[in-house]
């Protein structure tokens, strides 16, 4: 019964990040193998990161119920969204130099540039701490919920401390053998 109440909720989003991200970036006009003129990128930027658990992981060996004490073992914290929308892209006109001598920079340039933050914000995610805040966010919620359906003794624990996150290729070929 426990069982099937809890995996009915499905996708449990319990924290919500928002990351700061400068965006930089420079590219180089190059007349035989000689820098003649470099332009530079600059902006702000921001990422939403939900996390959570997918609670239709939960299996019923992973929950044990005595009288009024419950051991639960809940999945491993997962990215449930990740946003990181162009409306609060915010260009630092001071730095950014669009037209520098025979040098222009393009929206592709400037495209590129925000695909790379993202990359590299999603590949440094593991090591931001959203596990541990979210696992204490979801701790607390669990606690709360399972008090309140009568149980005293409450321990939750986690399959795993790794973060899950679905992998994204944001580059296309082109832009891969532009960054080799």
């Amino acid at each position: 019964m426990v069982v099937g109440k809890i995996k009915e909720a499905s996708d449990l989003a319990t924290t919500e990040f928002v990351i700061d991200k400068v965006v930089f970036g420079s590219k180089s006009k190059k007349i035989f193998f000689v820098d003649i003129s470099q332009t530079q990128f600059m902006a702000y930027s921001k990422v939403y990161v939900k996390t959570g658990i997918d609670l239709s992981k939960i299996q019923p060996e992973d929950i044990e119920v005595e009288g009024e004490k419950i051991i639960l073992v809940l999945p491993a914290i997962e990215v449930v969204n990740f946003s990181y929308p162009a409306p609060d892209f915010v260009v630092d006109s001071v730095i950014t130099d669009t037209k520098a001598f025979l040098n222009k920079l393009s929206l592709r340039d400037q495209e590129r540039f925000f695909q790379e933050a993202e990359l590299d914000v999603r590949s440094n995610l593991q090591y931001m701490g959203l596990v541990k805040t979210s696992q204490q966010h979801t701790r607390q919620l669990f606690e709360v919920l399972l008090s309140a359906l009568g149980y005293k003794e409450i321990y939750i624990s986690y399959k795993s401390n790794e973060l899950l996150l679905p992998q994204v290729n944001l580059l296309d070929a082109e832009d891969m053998r532009i960054l080799e």
